[in-house]
């Protein structure tokens, strides 16, 4: 029985780490309609710039950690002090410009939840509402970027995000269940 998961065909991605399988598995391509969830990812994905998914994996629990619970609220009031006090923390990426980033987008986050009520509404109305699914043939066929991303981006920019490129809000998006691209073949892409 525990090894029937791994027998499954899964995108090409999550290779044998079983930590990606169960990224795979559990989160990815799956809806998230939690505002605290959207901000962790949007966090980590912010923080991923650059590196490997697997580095931001495998440092997700000092981040949660790190980051109260990825509680909005308590991360916008996080002081110069603890940014210091976070760039020493060998268990988050310690980038000054990714770990202050994630303090001030805190503080967006919330203007966006008073303005729509809640960050989820705000971020899947840049998908109509319902999850994208693609159908991909392969790895080579899932874009970087989408019109949706690019938007998105955009916004959250005007919004005084950072590190909110397209690039990272697709990814975003792909982690969050805005889009499905489980690949054909996939066991996940026939979820309907």
């Amino acid at each position: 029985m525990s090894s029937e998961p791994r027998a499954r065909r899964r995108c090409a991605w999550a290779g044998n780490d079983p930590l990606y399988i169960r990224y795979h598995d559990e989160e990815w391509g799956r809806p998230a309609h939690d505002d605290r969830t959207l901000f962790e990812f949007l966090v980590l994905e912010g923080a991923q710039a650059g590196l490997s998914w697997s580095t931001i994996l495998r440092k997700r629990e000092g981040y949660r950690r790190a980051f109260s619970g990825f509680d909005p609220e308590r991360v916008a009031r996080f002081t110069a002090a603890r940014i210091e006090r976070l760039l020493g923390d060998a268990s988050i990426v310690r980038n000054r410009a990714k770990v202050t980033s994630a303090v001030e987008n805190a503080k967006a986050f919330l203007a966006v939840q008073r303005e729509y009520g809640s960050f989820d509404a705000f971020a899947w109305s840049f998908v109509g509402g319902k999850q994208i699914r693609r159908y991909p043939k392969t790895l080579r066929d899932i874009p970087a970027t989408t019109p949706e991303s690019d938007a998105l981006s955009a916004a959250l920019r005007a919004r005084g995000f950072k590190f909110v490129g397209s690039t990272i809000i697709y990814a975003f998006m792909q982690g969050c269940g805005l889009v499905n691209d489980h690949v054909q073949g996939c066991f996940l892409a026939a979820r309907r």
